[in-house]
């Protein structure tokens, strides 16, 4: 009888985490791109756009050509990747907006995997854009398994790349300077600077560190350094008119771009860059190599802004984009890493999606299962 790749790989996984003492668990790292397409990378066929960092991970790790994410568009495929539910079965199953600020929460009775990993001894941290439930409701960060947040909450503020605030925990985190009149702080930056701080300050003992960027979500919007510079002059351009910062801007709006073509690719870029920084910090605390790395997108591009998925092929040759059940609404990159665990430069051909992670990464890290998952 022939067993999959994947299974004998989970199998493997499995048996070296049990073997391991408890505190020797190998560290779990997700991290989630917004809205970035099948063929958005150099390692799935990019010609455009330069991401050597996750290209140098898929070579020293495990691509998958046949992975899934949990729907085609935000939220629902964010619960199901927490729930280990596809979406005939997982909680949230749109993106339901509250007023003023946040998305249909979690029900209470709801499980994820981060709330397992939790119980079982792992430090957790989230930090980028979360979509599942406003703060102080049944699906905030702090009631679906995380000890530290620090992000956009609500999915609508995040079409801003200067926000009005973000969220650090319970805590709302004015962010001077931007108010929707100006671009001054750049949300992405931010976070990042809260995401290699976490890996800092928890090097002593297991932890979960899930990362959904909200790179490349339009807006289309970034600073003038050298990641846009990169660009600049590379590409034909047609300008976009949008909702610009100002007395007239709305919060789910999309500003203006000069650039479209180089704006995107550059926050393409700059995501790969800040995923280099993280696999650098983790390197530089010496946790590489028991540090399991995972980079997949929550579901395919998106045409929102100025953004244009054709020029850039960036669903990779398939049909489809973000909202579409093609495949190239759904089809996901995804990369893993483990330094001598993981079989590096492969690629595997198994046929997996959102709601597999869950029950191997709670097996992995030698925990109780779940509930229930799909």
């Amino acid at each position: 009888m022939k067993i999959s790749f994947m299974l004998s790989l989970l199998l493997t996984l499995a048996s070296l985490a049990i073997a391991q003492k408890k505190d020797q668990r190998p560290n779990i790292v997700l991290i989630m791109a917004d809205d970035l397409g099948y063929g958005d990378l150099g390692v799935y066929g990019q010609q455009k756009i330069e991401t050597r960092h996750i290209d140098s991970l898929a070579a020293k790790g495990m691509k998958f050509d046949n992975f899934y994410a949990g729907t085609s568009v935000c939220a629902p495929s964010r619960s199901s990747l927490m729930t280990g539910q596809h979406t005939g079965h997982t909680y949230v199953r749109g993106n339901k907006e509250i007023e003023p600020e946040g998305q249909q929460p979690l029900a209470d009775s709801v499980q994820t995997f981060a709330m397992l990993l939790q119980q079982a001894g792992y430090t957790t941290g989230a930090f980028g854009k979360w979509g599942l439930g406003m703060v102080h409701t049944t699906g905030a960060p702090d009631q679906k398994g995380f000890d530290e947040f620090y992000g956009y909450n609500c999915q609508r503020q995040s079409h801003r790349y200067y926000p009005t605030h973000l969220w650090h925990n319970n805590e709302r985190i004015e962010l001077h300077g931007n108010g929707l009149m100006a671009q001054g702080q750049y949300a992405p930056a931010l976070i990042q600077e809260k995401t290699l701080k976490f890996i800092d300050e928890n090097k002593e003992k297991p932890f979960f560190l899930y990362v959904p960027t909200v790179l490349p979500h339009a807006e289309l919007s970034g600073p003038d350094d050298k990641y846009y510079q990169l660009y600049a002059d590379r590409f034909d351009e047609k300008p976009h008119k949008g909702n610009d910062y100002g007395p007239q801007a709305t919060v789910s709006g999309y500003a203006s771009v000069e650039k479209p073509h180089a704006m995107y690719a550059s926050m393409v870029s700059r995501m790969d860059a800040y995923v280099g920084q993280i696999v650098d910090r983790l390197r530089e605390n010496k946790l590489l190599d028991n540090t399991i790395i995972i980079f997949t997108s929550d579901n395919g591009s998106h045409k929102e802004g100025g953004a244009d998925p054709n020029f850039f092929n960036s669903s990779g040759g398939l049909r489809g984009n973000k909202r579409d059940l093609y495949e190239g609404g759904i089809k996901t990159p995804f990369i893993v890493y483990w330094h001598g665990k993981v079989a590096e430069g492969k690629t595997s051909n198994y046929l997996g999606a959102f709601w597999d992670i869950m029950p191997t990464m709670v097996e992995l890290a030698g925990t109780k299962k779940p509930h229930y998952t799909d």
